[in-house]
């Protein structure tokens, strides 16, 4: 049904999952088969690397970053440009595969493809605006100054919910850095990642600088952990879960090796007195249900004013009973299938556990009588306290949990491990402007008037506590791809040291 799909993005029947300068076409690992959720078809075939071939990849990006650190920033801001160019021709193309590979929707395929193509522009700009200061010295005739430099080649490992996003929101940056770039991306999304990897390392190819961008699908013995503890790899930027980015960070760390985590997300959306509740009806929806409830951003609790809450609960019943679910390519339908059988049996068993905890299922949860995996996105009245209220469960489930005053909810808000993103609906602007102060929400992102899920590419995208406190894409992230060096210049014939010391000698 989608082969002509496949041709136009250049992908055969069994693939190599490795790149360097050049495609490696026996990259000596096993092979992996690649599934459609909505049907559990076979998309195709990707051959694994290696253990060698990893340490090949890593080498050839070492060798790659001696010349791309040294070419200057604005020529390569001109080849990340071509980057985004070449994304913008293969959109659509991409988009749907996106969609085959992951289950989300067309729309929301065609959205990540997009914010590639964001991220390409973004990082252009960029490119001519990695400053340092001017510092004020202490001594006579010296000048201090701070300037950046390029860090080396970084490795980024990526989940199967944004299997093309996040690689842009660190690669492009990366590359204007001057960094090359090792990805390895979820064996659960394969072909979008060799697609992109078509797509970049061509237009790379072309304007005279192969191995910037390199690419390493293997095992976790093979390559997960070998990147991991790889000292040619100065940053490891990690999309994943809690548990991941705990092991992440240790095995990095002992290195002393930087990270970037970016991790799970149970996250919050409280519902004020004074809520428009026709804009707070819908931005949850989103929120709790897009992609079918596998975003780190996903709305995963929602605290309601008590004087609210059997009317929010019950309008968005009733909203849950209409949601077009389907074939996510099929026009008008809204959610699409879980990555795999394992999501759909762990979110039967968080609503059994919910249950027994007191929660009661208003709507949804059960598995469609089709193929794929298919489910109703389930609300669930909650109470504060419930074990499974604390835990994120990768699956459309809404717990609601009523509240009294506006300290109850944020500290219901705040009382969970993650700190990724979080919402209030209010018309106060007291109330808003408390839930954005120190003492509100403890999240990287603090939203009013919007749902959780969305994040633009301009803001620094990440979260505190086990979320992992990494930040991407806008604002100042860019430094974490650099090295900082601060330097001081003497144009004088005297040498006079810092702090009145005196160390006369001669």
């Amino acid at each position: 049904m989608f082969d002509d799909l496949l041709k136009r993005l250049g992908l055969g029947p069994v693939e190599s999952g490795a790149c360097h300068e050049r495609w490696i076409e026996d990259p000596g690992g096993e092979e992996i088969e690649s599934f459609n959720p909505a049907d559990g078809k076979s998309l195709g075939r990707v051959k694994l690397a290696n253990g060698a071939v990893y340490d090949e990849v890593v080498g050839r990006a070492v060798e790659a970053f001696a010349g791309w650190r040294m070419t200057p920033g604005p020529h390569r801001g001109e080849v990340v440009r071509k980057i985004g160019e070449a994304l913008r021709e293969r959109k659509a193309d991409l988009g749907m595969l996106i969609t085959l590979e992951t289950g989300k929707i067309r729309s929301e395929g065609e959205g990540e493809v997009q914010e590639m193509i964001d991220m390409a522009d973004f990082s252009v700009g960029l490119s001519r605006q990695l400053y340092g200061l001017t510092i004020a010295s202490e001594r006579p005739r010296h000048r201090m100054m701070e300037q950046w430099h390029p860090l080396g080649p970084i490795g980024v490992i990526t989940a199967f919910n944004f299997p093309a996003a996040v690689w842009a929101w660190n690669a492009m940056v990366a590359a204007v850095c001057g960094d090359t770039v090792v990805w390895k991306p979820s064996p659960l999304a394969p072909l979008t990642a060799i697609a992109v990897q078509k797509i970049v390392a061509k237009v790379a190819e072309e304007e005279g600088f192969p191995g910037v961008f390199n690419l390493c699908l293997g095992s976790i013995e093979d390559v997960g952990e070998p990147m991991l503890n790889d000292r040619r790899l100065p940053l490891i930027s990690a999309t994943g879960s809690c548990r991941l980015g705990y092991h992440v960070a240790e095995v990095v760390g002992r290195r002393l090796g930087r990270t970037i985590l970016e991790l799970g997300g149970n996250n919050a959306v409280i519902v004020a007195p004074s809520a428009d509740l026709d804009l707070a009806i819908r931005g949850i929806a989103f929120a709790a249900v897009g992609t079918a409830g596998q975003r780190c951003t996903t709305a995963r609790r929602l605290i309601v004013h008590e004087s609210l809450y059997e009317a929010v609960v019950d309008r968005l019943a009733r909203a849950y009973r209409t949601l077009p679910i389907g074939n996510p390519w099929d026009d008008g339908v809204l959610v699409g299938p879980l990555i795999h059988e394992q999501a759909v049996e762990a979110m039967t068993d968080a609503l059994r556990r919910a249950t027994e905890q007191g929660g009661e299922v208003v709507v949804g949860g059960k598995r469609l009588d089709r193929p794929g995996c298919f489910v109703e996105p389930a609300l669930v009245r909650a109470k504060p306290g419930m074990a499974i209220v604390g835990e994120e469960t990768f699956a459309p489930i809404l717990y609601a949990i009523p509240y009294r005053t506006l300290d109850e909810a944020i500290a219901i808000q705040n009382e969970v491990e993650q700190g990724l993103t979080s919402a209030i609906f209010t018309r106060d602007l007291l109330e808003a402007e408390r839930f954005l102060s120190p003492e509100g929400s403890d999240c990287g992102i603090a939203n009013v008037n919007i749902g959780t899920s969305g994040a633009e590419i301009g803001g620094a995208f990440g979260g505190e506590k086990a979320t992992g406190g990494g930040r991407e894409a806008g604002s100042d992230s860019w430094k974490a791809y650099m090295r900082r060096q601060t330097c001081t210049i003497n144009y004088g014939r005297q040498l006079p040291l810092a702090q009145g010391v005196r160390f006369d000698v001669g």
